[in-house]
């Protein structure tokens, strides 16, 4: 039997641009159900995480059929989460996997590099412990299939204690490796197939489908529609194999998104440059890994948002940075500016430039013409993602007060009985959890 450490952590101040959490119909979760009728095989608990890229809170608005979540749902509750600024993946699953805002992590993107002069896309850099280290220290096993903010960070190819897999880039591929590690067959991990000894205490499972259909098509658009109908195939079939395999009723399902989706159909980069060189002063925009051209002042560095740097003979200029943010607000099209005492506020990353830009629903900062309508995310209108929790140790129809990414690691550590990551600054969503489950 592994050791178990029992944590509780306190509440911290939620994120200045939280939301409410906005539940489904009452009729899809009813306030009782029955106990699981399936028989299960003595042993420790277990967590299934369901991460879906790009799962918008709105698409629970009945738009999709999904039967399995649905399911999920009656076991527990499916509301709405909250995400992080900036609302690019690799940022929101940090915070998700550490329990830290970006403040701590540190993880950012599309920002100008001081230290190497150039602009930086995103990256897997974590400043922080992550759930899957602090789990596989306690004793705890972990398998990522494809969660790729975990690997070489408490999952790697090779290790059946800690795997981690890349079985391909649809989400039925994903779901193949998942059952596959519940049944006990093996898997390819880099290149060398692994049979994981027994189920993991924690499965995480990644499918971007619906990120990708929602970037080519649109929030709205039947291909999105599709993506989450195939996300929701696989939840099922992973739901039947813990069945399978005599889990699923010590099995608490876990589900979020990392950030949600603005469609567009405008486009206003090629404004913003304008209304910067209006000025009298030279914007550049500069692509990720590039540097900005000698003799550049403003730098513009776009990803959903944009960090606006002030370099040069302009850095630190105050009454520069104030005639910028005036010209910039009066470009068509502009939902934001913010500063770095907001971006603080927001808990953001401390890397941004002197101000950061978002643009309105509808636009995106790019330079680019939108020949059709595509969606974009990285701002603070994609924040509402869906949230689930479901299953063993789970309060059936007691929906968590305002979830946080930053909540679901310290959640599921406490789940599993092990601790937090150490740089954590969520809480154990226990308003939705049994009071004695252990």
């Amino acid at each position: 039997m592994r050791n178990r450490f029992a944590v509780l952590l306190g509440a911290v101040a939620a994120l200045g641009l939280t939301v409410p959490a906005a539940a489904v119909p009452a009729s899809a979760v009813p306030a009782s159900v029955p106990a699981a009728t399936v028989a299960d095989v003595p042993g420790e608990d277990k967590v299934v995480l369901f991460a879906v890229d790009g799962f918008d809170a709105d698409y629970l608005d009945g738009r999709a059929d999904l039967p399995n979540l649905e399911a999920l749902a009656r076991r527990g509750s499916l509301t709405t989460g909250t995400g992080v600024m900036s609302s690019m993946t690799n940022q929101s699953w940090s915070s998700v996997a550490t329990g830290a805002y970006p403040e701590r992590t540190l993880n950012a993107s599309y920002y100008l590099d001081p230290v190497t002069g150039t602009v930086r896309g995103q990256s897997r850099a974590i400043a922080v412990e992550t759930l899957g280290e602090a789990l596989v220290g306690a004793g705890k096993t972990v398998a990522s299939v494809q969660w790729f903010i975990l690997q070489n960070r408490g999952v790697s190819y090779g290790d059946p204690e800690a795997l981690y897999t890349q079985p391909g880039g649809t989400c039925e591929k994903r779901g193949d490796d998942a059952v596959a590690i519940l049944e006990g067959r093996p898997v390819n991990s880099g290149g060398t197939a692994v049979t994981v000894p027994e189920v993991p205490d924690l499965l995480a499972v990644y499918c971007d489908d619906v990120d990708g259909a929602g970037h080519a098509t649109g929030e709205d658009s039947a291909e999105t529609v599709a993506a989450l109908e195939r996300v929701d195939e696989q939840i099922g079939r992973v739901v039947q194999a813990t069945k399978d395999a005599g889990t699923y009723g010590r099995t608490t399902f876990v589900l979020l998104g990392d950030h949600g989706f603005t469609s567009y159909d405008q486009i206003n980069g090629p404004q913003t440059e304008a209304a910067v060189d209006a000025l009298g002063y030279e914007a550049e925009w500069v692509g990720t890994g590039r540097a900005p051209a000698p003799g550049t002042q403003v730098v513009l560095a776009g990803g959903g948002l944009t960090s606006v740097h002030l370099v040069g003979d302009l850095a630190g200029d105050g009454e520069a940075l104030a005639r910028i943010e005036a010209a910039l607000a009066g470009v068509e099209g502009i939902g934001g500016i913010y500063g770095k005492d907001e971006q603080a506020a927001m808990r953001m990353a401390p890397v941004y430039g002197d101000l950061v830009v978002e643009p309105a629903p509808g636009w995106a900062m790019f330079a680019a013409d939108a020949d059709h309508t595509r969606g974009r995310h990285g701002t603070s209108q994609e924040l509402e993602v869906a949230f689930l929790l479901s299953g063993a140790g789970v309060r059936p129809g007691a929906a968590p007060e305002s979830p946080r990414h930053v909540d679901v690691a310290p959640t599921i550590a406490h789940l599993l009985g092990g601790r937090a990551p150490a740089g954590s600054q969520g809480r154990v969503l226990e308003e939705s959890l049994v009071a004695a489950r252990r």
